[in-house]
């Protein structure tokens, strides 16, 4: 399983090798070469792979909203654009508040 985040590696380089296996589970099924047993467990490791790559996102995106807490302490959320993130309140309109 792989690690989030510890001494020996971050949270990229947890879902960078999660992606890069799940490619290769992809590559794998899309030959069309593998018998019906091997495909359903190759399959569920696919499954596996995007759930855990979706958890490690979640975490990410968590960790985002808290250093982008407003001053009365709600989550904001606002556009990641080409130069990076824009700090909430640049342009208005563009910050959001997330609703749970």
């Amino acid at each position: 399983m792989e690690r989030e985040s510890s001494g020996t590696g971050t949270a990229a380089e947890g879902f960078d090798s999660v992606l890069e296996r799940l490619r290769e589970v992809v590559d794998r099924l899309e030959t069309g070469s593998l018998p019906l047993e091997e495909s359903l467990k190759v399959f569920e490791e696919g499954v596996r792979l995007s759930r855990r790559g979706a958890q490690i996102l979640e975490s990410a995106e968590k960790r985002v909203e808290v250093l982008l807490q407003a001053e009365d302490g709600s989550p904001t959320t606002a556009p990641f654009g080409e130069d990076g993130p824009e700090k909430p309140g640049d342009n208005p309109g563009t910050t959001s508040r997330r609703r749970d």
